[in-house]
C-alpha cells in the first residue's frame, strides 16, 4: 500500500497507442483502460488535450479518447505550463546535437507540452521513449526531461508504482 502522497503521472501518446495496438488491446485487457480511468478519478493519471488531438484518427483508441472521463485529457492553457514550454523549446532549438528536422518535429508534436506540464506540476512523465545521449534525428523526451529535472518512467513502472494487478478470468 502506498503511504506517500500520490504521484501524478502524465501519459505520452505512445503509451496509449502502444497499449491499444499491442499488449493491452481493448478486447484483450480491458482492465488496463479501466485502471487508467480509475486512477484519473483518483487524480493520479492524466494526459493532455494535445495528446488527445494526436490519437483522434477514427480507430478504437479515438473512440476511447472521445468517451474518456473529461478530467483525463487536461488543458495545456496554463501560464506556468506555457512559460516552461517556451524554455524547453528555446533549449531544444539551441542544441546543435539535434538536426533541424528533429527540432521541427518536436515543435509540432505534444512532446514539449507533456514535459512542460509534468515539470510545472511536479509530475512524472510516462513514455516509452529512452534517453539517447547521441540522438540527432529525434529529440528524445527523456533527454529534455533530464535537462529540466522532470521525472519520467515507462508505463510498466507506473503500473508497478500504482500496484496495479491484472487478473485472468476464465471466459
Amino acid at each position: 500500500m502506498r503511504d506517500e502522497a500520490p504521484v501524478l503521472y502524465v501519459l505520452d501518446a505512445n503509451v496509449l497507442m502502444e497499449a491499444h495496438r499491442r499488449y493491452y488491446a481493448f478486447d484483450l485487457c480491458p482492465g488496463f483502460w479501466e485502471c487508467l480511468e480509475h486512477y484519473c478519478g483518483e487524480g493520479c493519471v492524466v494526459s493532455l488535450d494535445r495528446v488527445r488531438d494526436e490519437i483522434m484518427d477514427g480507430d478504437a483508441l479515438a473512440e476511447w479518447a472521445a468517451s474518456a472521463p473529461e478530467a483525463f485529457f487536461v488543458s495545456t492553457a496554463d501560464p506556468e505550463v506555457v512559460r516552461l514550454y517556451q524554455d524547453i523549446m528555446a533549449w531544444v532549438h539551441s542544441q546543435p546535437q539535434f538536426l533541424e528536422a528533429a527540432k521541427a518535429r518536436f515543435a509540432r508534436g505534444a512532446d514539449g507540452w507533456l514535459i512542460a506540464y509534468a515539470g510545472a506540476r511536479g509530475a512524472t512523465l510516462v513514455t516509452h521513449e529512452k534517453f539517447e545521449s547521441n540522438a540527432k534525428r529525434t529529440v528524445p523526451m527523456p533527454n529534455v526531461c533530464r535537462q529540466f529535472g522532470v521525472a519520467y518512467c515507462d508505463a510498466f513502472a507506473m503500473l508497478r508504482a500504482l500496484e496495479v494487478r491484472f487478473r485472468w478470468v476464465a471466459a
